[in-house]
């Protein structure tokens, strides 16, 4: 592919001794504001439908990923295509259904053997029950994110969030929603955080911890 090939080589010329001054000077932790700003820029063109902003937020969130991948070249620790070559392999190694003899009826088949392949993978055996159930969700997910995370981890797992969270509401609920209602309902609720001085962000986070840690206290009471 000789796009991503000339993108590669223009990364490196942006970076090398007499380059740009701007470029040289970026690290991983100073483009990670960048790679969050130019994502989010991406989901707004997705929730606007716009196909020709996308194709090139989709651009600027392939920059970022090369000018990652050329630090750490240069670092000598992977490159732009140990990546690719990393990614790839593990597509067709955890699409057994499609790249192998593997027969898997639905989604749900599908999504349940990705679970087993990638904990294959990754060595997951016993693991302490404080930190076992929600090991995968990234503590620097925002509060949104991390609710939604948690909240899979619980259903997924059977796990038991007592008082915490009322599953049979929540079913309920869910039964309920669309799209735009939820969204109207999240944006009612936030406004209403505005006006009451409470930060929601704040708010779902800790409602979020308070979730896992009953979840986890009740796991070590089993054990």
């Amino acid at each position: 592919m000789a796009s991503i090939d000339d993108l590669i080589a223009t990364v490196a010329r942006l970076r090398a001794p007499d380059g740009c001054p701007w470029d040289r000077e970026q690290t991983h932790r100073s483009l990670c504001a960048g790679l969050v700003e130019e994502a989010e820029e991406f989901l707004e063109t997705v929730d606007l439908d716009e196909k020709d902003h996308m194709r090139e937020e989709l651009g600027d969130l392939l920059l970022q990923v090369v000018m990652h991948a050329q630090i750490a070249a240069e670092d000598g620790y992977f490159t732009f295509d140990d990546v690719a070559r990393g990614v790839n392999e593990k597509m067709i190694r955890r699409h057994p259904h499609v790249f192998g003899n593997l027969s898997l009826k639905d989604s749900a088949a599908v999504l349940n053997k990705w679970d087993e392949i990638k904990a294959e993978e990754k060595g997951a055996g016993a693991k302490p029950a404080e930190t076992a159930p929600f090991k995968d969700v990234p503590a620097t997910l925002s509060a949104m994110l991390r609710a939604r995370e948690v909240w899979k981890a619980v259903t997924k797992k059977g796990l038991d969030a007592g008082a915490s969270a009322d599953r049979a509401k929540i079913d309920a609920l869910a039964g309920t929603l669309d799209e735009e209602t939820a969204g109207t309902a999240l944006f009612e609720i936030v406004a209403a955080c505005r006006q009451a001085g409470i930060d929601p962000e704040s708010a779902l986070r800790r409602k979020t911890l308070a979730v896992q840690q009953a979840c986890l206290k009740n796991a070590n009471a089993e054990n």
